[in-house]
């Protein structure tokens, strides 16, 4: 019986930050997978120009994001992730001469909209930002029309979790310190 080689893990990474993708796709190192997804639809779109736009309304804090920060997560060099929002507090300025795969070390919270891997967002994802010790995780899971909040990042997983149903509103802690409103998510 032969057995196949594994890649080391400098490989992996060498050969994905290599990787070219197609115009609009986005790749990611997932767990040791390498992830290509399309671009997203309009309403995935959508309600990340809702998320944001109450976000810079009515936060606590003044706020940037971005949309296409890609961030190295630590750890391991298995995990290179592309929230579809990632915040953090505008006096930082993060993204401001960022490589193109910066440290999560200032985030204040990413943001995933499901697509087509709903079981990345909801599972695999949720490890990588709590190891990362990302404070908080807001997942939209369109398939489930509901809006879940992870909170208090310990080891691989969030302590807290909170979940509304689409039209409901959801309280984000400080330095948020308002109530998402998730009724034009429907």
């Amino acid at each position: 019986m032969t057995q196949e080689a594994v890649p080391a893990e400098s490989d992996l990474l060498e050969s994905f930050l290599a990787l070219e993708t197609p115009r609009g796709f986005r790749a990611e190192l997932i767990e040791g997978r390498i992830v290509v997804s399309p671009p997203p639809d309009g309403d995935h779109q959508d309600i990340i120009e809702l998320i944001t736009h109450q976000v810079y309304r009515h936060a606590s804090v003044s706020m940037q994001q971005s949309g296409n920060t890609g961030l190295k997560l630590p750890g391991s060099p298995k995990n290179h992730v592309i929230p579809d929002i990632t915040f953090a507090p505008r006096e930082l300025r993060l993204f401001r001469g960022a490589p193109p795969w910066m440290s999560s070390d200032g985030v204040a919270m990413v943001v995933e909209v499901t697509s087509t891997r709903p079981s990345d967002d909801r599972t695999i994802k949720r490890h990588c930002y709590a190891q990362a010790g990302i404070p908080l995780y807001l997942i939209v899971d369109r398939t489930e029309g509901q809006v879940i909040l992870y909170s208090g990042p310990s080891g691989d997983d969030y302590l807290h979790g909170a979940t509304v149903a689409f039209g409901e509103s959801l309280a984000l802690p400080e330095p948020f310190g308002f109530a998402l409103e998730t009724s034009e998510f429907l």
